[in-house]
């Protein structure tokens, strides 16, 4: 039976993604049916007419989120999210499209703050460092040959990218962005033109949030 990590190496990773962007997350484009997904997302808690009930947040920008949902929601329809705990923010759903709804705040949340993380939770767990959406080009180097890529989302661990070139899991590699010091890494998945880095070293979460907000 696989484990967690063969899937990892196999199949792409779907994540909770966060942006600076005001604009409502766009509705999801439609997957290949035979990829495989592997997907992570971050729980939040709608309060719709007096009631509370989960979702899971695919992408939230400044302006509002996407969310998968269980239950049938309607456009212009009120509602509150609950990102963290007691803190609620008021807005209405703007699209409907199957599971997923895209939700416009009526204010713009600060995204730096609801990035920040607890190093460690009271129960002991280490939460997963969330992902920011970015679209820059950068270098890859791989051995000796050096590569040009378009960057997806990035997080304190890890880099989403596209690429012509095809990549292998477990392979070492180099990426150079822009304004910012090369990272070293090595590559955890491939499939269909997107893969996944994780880096070698955590980079302090200061460090990129001084990098998004400059580049």
């Amino acid at each position: 039976m696989p484990t967690e990590g063969m899937l990892l190496m196999t199949s792409a990773l779907e994540e909770t993604t966060f942006s600076f962007s005001r604009d409502v997350p766009a509705r999801p484009p439609e997957r290949r049916r035979e990829a495989r997904y592997l997907t992570i997302l971050r729980v939040g808690t709608l309060i719709v007419d007096g009631r509370r009930e989960l979702c899971l947040i695919r992408n939230i920008s400044a302006g509002g989120l996407m969310a998968h949902v269980y239950s049938t929601f309607e456009e212009g329809q009120r509602l509150s999210v609950e990102l963290k705990t007691n803190d609620q923010v008021s807005g209405s759903v703007t699209w409907c499209d199957g599971s997923n709804i895209g939700v416009g705040f009526d204010e713009p949340i600060d995204v730096e703050e609801l990035l920040t993380v607890e190093p460690v939770l009271p129960n002991g767990w280490k939460p997963r460092l969330p992902r920011v959406e970015i679209d820059r080009l950068a270098t890859l180097r791989v051995g000796a040959a050096i590569h040009w890529v378009n960057t997806r989302d990035i997080s304190q661990g890890g880099i989403k990218i596209e690429t012509d070139q095809p990549l292998e899991p477990g392979q070492e590699v180099v990426l150079s962005l822009e304004k910012f010091r090369p990272i070293p890494g090595a590559v955890r998945w491939y499939q269909d033109g997107f893969a996944g880095i994780a880096f070698n070293q955590v980079i302090p979460f200061r460090e990129l949030m001084i990098w998004l907000k400059e580049s």
